[in-house]
């Protein structure tokens, strides 16, 4: 049972509307009786009610439709090759290569969640040279990195 709003939340179910709609005609409580009764706000009572008095429905209404995507298919695929081509690119470098060749720019932000929508992982190379010197802690006599057990 979930009310209808921006979160992305769905619908309540008819059949609920249905119960909350013959327990208010059958006059078994006050709206907000009813709200606590069905575990539902007293606002959706009162919306469902004014819905019904106005429309002569209880259906809920259509989907509002949302933010519209960005990129289409075929730009979608355009990241995944850009992805594959050079995966140690940064994400403000893929929306720059993304605005070459498509014509389309995205923020990185947008990037990051394209990306990890198509689990596309960006690994990074490491460049870290070989040291010869060991570095490690003065006063534990070991180096970074060695078991903690004891010596010897």
């Amino acid at each position: 049972m979930l009310l209808v709003n921006t979160y992305g939340m769905k619908a309540y179910s008819t059949d609920l509307r249905e119960k909350v709609m013959n327990a208010y005609n059958n006059r078994e409580g006050s709206q907000r009786e009813l709200a606590q009764r069905f575990s539902v706000s007293l606002s959706f009572v009162q919306s469902l009610l004014r819905r019904y008095r106005s429309n002569g429905t209880i259906e809920p209404k259509p989907h509002g439709g949302g933010q519209s995507a960005k990129l289409n298919s075929e730009q979608i695929a355009l990241v995944t090759l850009l992805v594959e081509e050079d995966n140690d690119a940064i994400l403000v470098e893929l929306c720059d290569r993304l605005q070459e060749r498509a014509g389309v720019k995205i923020s990185r932000a947008t990037m990051a969640r394209i990306t990890q929508k198509l689990n596309l992982t960006r690994k990074k190379k490491q460049y870290m040279p070989v040291s010869d010197t060991q570095s490690g802690c003065k006063n534990s006599g070991r180096s970074i990195g060695q078991p903690l057990g004891r010596s010897t």
